[in-house]
């Protein structure tokens, strides 16, 4: 039985063997899986971070865009107002002209077709009128003189030079006589 024995454990040694190496490429197979499942995530994860980064590179780019757009309407609307102040200077003074009348009204028709113009393009005048209250991140001071009334203290007397927007953005604040 010894005999016996010895070639049932050789048998089993070699069962047990042979069991260990197949054992060992599935081990293998599993870390080359995992392996690869793991590069797989990780070219996942870079793939996803540069698409993040592109679509942050591309809103970033369209803003820039926009504000090129939109400082270089204000450069050009800031350059015609003063085309507009002198419009404004030309029509009170041919007012006064009674003869001058239909040049008055070429003037006014030009005058209100710039100005309907620019206000499609955004530009809105700032409201403001005589006697309203001084406000200094509103209006801009040119000079102070004695008020008239006591009312009239620390209270917009005159308006030089008209304040408009572009869009949201002050592009030219009202120029302002004040009561002291």
């Amino acid at each position: 039985m010894s005999k016996k024995n010895s070639k049932e454990e050789l048998l089993e040694d070699q069962d047990l063997k042979q069991t260990e190496e197949l054992q060992e490429p599935i081990t293998e197979e599993l870390s080359i899986e995992e392996q690869l499942s793991a590069d797989l995530q990780a070219e996942k994860d870079k793939f996803l971070r540069l698409f993040a980064e592109f679509e942050n590179y591309k809103k970033r780019t369209s803003k820039e865009r926009i504000e090129l757009f939109r400082t270089a309407g204000e450069e050009v609307m800031q350059s015609l107002l003063p085309v507009l102040d002198d419009f404004e200077r030309a029509l009170n003074h041919i007012e006064d002209d009674k003869e001058a009348e239909d040049l008055r009204k070429g003037v006014l028709l030009i005058y209100q077709k710039l100005l309907t113009t620019l206000e499609q393009k955004g530009l809105k005048e700032i409201a403001i009128k005589k006697g309203d209250t001084f406000n200094a991140d509103d209006h801009e001071a040119v000079t102070q003189i004695p008020a008239p009334s006591k009312k009239l203290k620390g209270k917009i007397l005159d308006v030089i030079e008209k304040g408009y927007k572009l869009g949201d953005k002050v592009i030219r604040f009202p120029k302002v006589v004040i009561g002291h």
